[in-house]
């Protein structure tokens, strides 16, 4: 087989989505969707500079950022003439001498995100069995509408692609539509290119247009039908982009659920594509789990919670409610109901983080709790460290941010203030009510409130003169 080479178109602006991000930037499973192409394609050449193109244009700036960590190299169409001429664009990634002759290009589209690397490959091989010089994969839908028709022949090769503002009301008839992904024998690619003339209503130079130049050649052009028509699901709209959504977020819960995750309520879990969690972790309904979130085995995450950016070892409950980003749970860890844990958050393992707190680029340790109502930011905190009820470190002057550092088994009565910076020694003991200014040795009982006072009858004192007063 020749060596394999791919072209992803993703110049397009997609007028029809009414945004002012480039179609092929919007999330789909929660990356952009031309990610879906690059991948595919790094999966085909296996990897490699000099293997991939990504013809960019609307957006170019944003386009190559997205892409920027894969080994792929990206041409501009400063002049968006059509889809053939954004391929004439990427020729010269591939000129290294006549390099380009000795290839077999495959050609996706950015806005093809449901397309597989199983059905690429079978499309390989059926080019391979018929001979052909171009091999298109096409799919039948029963609403064609805006797709490319195919048009074959007695032998049931392509004799035409017909796009679908230049088709007869008889031709707009054909199911079977231009799905948009080619394999091409790059001898013939260029050089067709070169011929091909803008003779639509566009008056612009469409990829398509090779296939009348092969046949005009004698060379064979086969269909390859999708198994599964969703991968010819090209994006074009706000409506197609949520049905896109729809199919690839099943797709990613049938992928974890076959690796031994549970859904009690699948299509209520939103999980993005590049989540992984491990076996036997269940997911209660009402879920959302985004970006590179990881997930350990046996682990519990229940209802209304969302997790992102975060990594949870084995065996961590997130009971309801909670919110969690960019943190760290080790394991055994228990969050919630309703907690939140803010980026830079390391909870130790078996330790616990209990209802409406809040936590902030802060090291909980091992064994330790917060069970209610705190505010814990900028701190470090030690093992089987017990914090009350109301718990606050003060870690803000208004310009800038503070360290509260406390030490292993410390007591932290209900409603107290640490006023960083502060540190608190080993085994101290904090009252309930405390406002903590100064550093606490080890050992040490701080009580920082005022002392009680007692009046005896002031307040029915105070009645009866109100009593008095007349209104």
């Amino acid at each position: 087989m020749k060596r394999l080479a791919v072209i992803i178109l993703a110049a397009g602006q997609g007028t029809r989505m009414r945004s002012k991000l480039a179609k092929v930037l919007h999330p789909v499973g929660g990356r952009p969707m031309v990610l879906y192409a690059v991948e595919l394609a790094q999966a085909l050449t296996k990897g490699g500079k000099g293997n991939v193109a990504v013809v960019t244009g609307h957006q170019a700036e944003k386009l190559k950022e997205v892409i920027a960590g894969y080994d792929v190299a990206s041409v501009v169409q400063t002049r968006r003439l059509g889809t053939g001429h954004a391929v004439v664009q990427a020729q010269s990634v591939f000129q290294n001498g006549d390099e380009w002759r000795k290839r077999r290009f495959v050609i996706l589209s950015g806005d093809t995100p449901l397309l597989t690397e199983a059905t690429l490959r079978d499309m390989l091989a059926y080019h391979d069995r018929e001979r052909a010089t171009v091999t298109v994969l096409t799919a039948h839908l029963d609403r064609p509408a805006g797709y490319g028709r195919i048009v074959r022949g007695r032998e049931g090769f392509i004799w035409r692609i017909i796009e679908d503002r230049d088709a007869t009301p008889s031709e707009r008839r054909i199911s079977e539509i231009n799905a948009g992904s080619y394999i091409v024998e790059g001898d013939f690619l260029f050089p067709a290119l070169s011929q091909v003339k803008p003779s639509n209503a566009q008056k612009e130079y469409y990829l398509p247009g090779i296939v009348s130049v092969a046949v005009g050649q004698g060379k064979r052009v086969a269909a390859y039908p999708a198994p599964d028509r969703v991968e010819a699901l090209g994006i074009n709209t706000r409506q197609e982009l949520a049905e896109a959504e729809r199919l690839m977020r099943a797709r990613i819960r049938a992928r974890l659920m076959a690796e031994g995750v549970t859904f009690l309520a699948p299509e209520t879990s939103f999980v993005d594509a590049e989540v992984r969690i491990g076996r036997d972790s269940v997911i209660h309904p009402h879920t959302t789990i985004e970006g590179w979130t990881r997930i350990g085995e046996d682990c519990v995450i229940r209802s209304h919670s969302r997790i992102a950016e975060s990594v949870l070892s084995d065996q961590v409950t997130i009971l309801d409610a909670c919110v969690i980003e960019g943190a760290r749970l080790e394991e055994g860890t228990v969050i919630g109901p309703f907690a939140r844990l803010r980026p830079g958050t390391v909870i130790r393992r078996a330790a616990k983080v209990g209802n409406f707190v809040e936590i902030k680029k802060t090291e909980l340790g091992i064994g330790a709790k917060a069970n209610h109502l705190s505010y814990l930011g900028d701190a470090q905190i030690g093992k089987r460290v017990n914090v009350g009820a109301g718990t606050i470190t003060c870690n803000y002057d208004g310009v800038n941010k503070y360290q509260t550092v406390i030490a292993d088994d410390v007591f932290i009565g209900s409603d107290v203030s640490f006023v960083a910076p502060v540190k608190v020694g080993k085994g101290a003991v904090i009252g309930a009510g405390s406002v903590v200014t100064e550093d606490v040795p080890a050992d040490a009982l701080v009580l920082g409130r005022s002392r009680q006072v007692i009046k005896p009858e002031w307040a029915k004192e105070r009645r009866e003169k109100m009593g008095k007063i007349k209104h």
